[in-house]
């Protein structure tokens, strides 16, 4: 890993770091120009801003950075644009079809369905919509730098494909502090760095992973009530296929 990749995971971890000193900072400091009485709806608004400033401010410095990057020469000769841009819309009914199977493990295995981090997002964007960007775009693009790009890519170069996936999805789970769900983001890992081997194209993943996320919020925001991670991949399987 060379020093730019190492800069980008230090600015990445900040900004994963930064939420328990900016949202209570910008709370205090009445950033935020809601008549909202109630304290906690005041910190999802306050935590739905800084998930905005914080994921586009370290998206832009990322690209910045990796405006003249290199192609990963381990990986090959990418695949064709048409053939690329299947296998990008076609990794969305791949992620949820992983999905569904994660999640019947899990529920085999006992852990209860459902996700805080899901629930957690979806106030926030009720309260702030821009947050949406957040964690359906800038969100997903990061992770596939950080997750795909950088730390799978590092690893691929000394292990093979299976060991590289393992350890780079597992801290793909890890990251998103689920641990009962972190089969469900562990398998996730592992779809996302098969379509990035399989194309030799980052932006693959990237469009699996943005698209997962929005039909994600979509589904969410347009059901009656809150679904299980599984009800969602089965209703949007069913709407896409």
């Amino acid at each position: 890993m060379n020093k730019r990749d190492g800069y980008i995971l230090i600015i990445y971890l900040l900004m994963q770091l930064s939420g328990p000193i900016a949202v209570p900072l910008i709370y205090q400091l009445g950033l935020t120009s809601f008549d909202v009485q109630n304290k906690e709806d005041m910190l999802y608004i306050a935590a739905g801003y800084w998930l905005f400033i914080s994921f586009s401010l370290t998206l832009i410095i990322v690209l910045f950075m990796l405006r003249k990057s290199e192609r990963n020469k381990m990986l090959g000769e990418p695949m064709g644009l048409p053939s690329s841009l299947s296998w990008a819309f076609g990794g969305i009914i791949l992620a949820f079809i992983a999905q569904v199977i994660a999640i019947s493990i899990e529920t085999g295995i006992g852990i209860e369905p459902g996700s805080e981090n899901t629930e957690t997002a979806m106030k926030m964007i009720a309260f702030v919509p821009i947050a949406l960007f957040a964690s359906s775009i800038a969100g997903p693009i990061l992770e596939e730098i950080i997750f795909r790009q950088i730390l799978f890519g590092a690893l691929y170069k000394r292990m093979p494909f299976f060991a590289a996936s393992f350890i780079s999805s597992i801290l793909f789970g890890l990251a998103h502090q689920e641990l009962s769900h972190l089969i469900l983001y562990t398998t996730m890992g592992f779809t996302f760095a098969f379509l990035y081997v399989h194309t030799k194209r980052i932006v693959v993943p990237i469009i699996a992973h943005v698209g997962m996320n929005t039909l994600v919020a979509i589904i969410q925001f347009t059901a009656n009530d809150r679904i299980s991670f599984k009800e969602q991949a089965i209703t949007l399987l069913q709407l896409i296929m």
